[in-house]
């Protein structure tokens, strides 16, 4: 009688095992793939206090985490974790009026950052920063809904 309800305990087991180990297998080439990031609408950036001559901001669904282009360059900026990554443009396509980017392009090193400060300024969140201990200043202006939420 025990050596049947082990069995079953067993087959049980075994049919959770296989069917957990196939949705980690469906979930891994979902992350590999590309995202679409859409524009930032009404966000301002600056560049030593200067508006840069060629900027955008993108985001997805993921909350606070942004992909910025400065002229020919791109950053990966993680408000929550106040990271700061820089990204191969050649990683990055174009995409209508957004691009497309895997996040499993980032890169395992964040840019040294200096100086991080966040301030809710009215209807934006104003996020500033300094990239290295002396270097450029960046600063972005995002649009927030009237209960304090990122509008985009």
């Amino acid at each position: 009688m025990w050596q049947l309800s082990y069995l079953r305990r067993s087959g049980l087991l075994a049919i959770l095992l296989v069917s957990f180990c196939s949705l980690s297998r469906a979930q891994a080439p979902e992350s590999a793939k590309p995202a679409e990031w859409k524009s930032v609408s009404f966000a301002i950036v600056r560049y030593n206090d200067e508006a840069p001559q060629s900027w955008n901001i993108y985001h997805t669904s993921k909350r606070g985490v942004l992909l910025v282009k400065l002229w020919k360059r791109y950053l990966l900026v993680n408000i929550p974790e106040e990271q700061v990554f820089d990204i191969d443009p050649n990683t990055v396509k174009p995409q209508g009026d957004g691009v497309e980017w895997s996040a499993s392009d980032t890169p395992n090193e964040a840019i040294e950052i200096a100086d991080w400060k966040e301030r809710n300024v009215g209807p934006v969140q104003r996020v500033r920063f300094r990239l290295g201990k002396n270097g450029h200043m960046l600063e972005l202006q995002l649009p927030l809904r009237t209960d304090g939420k990122p509008a985009y």
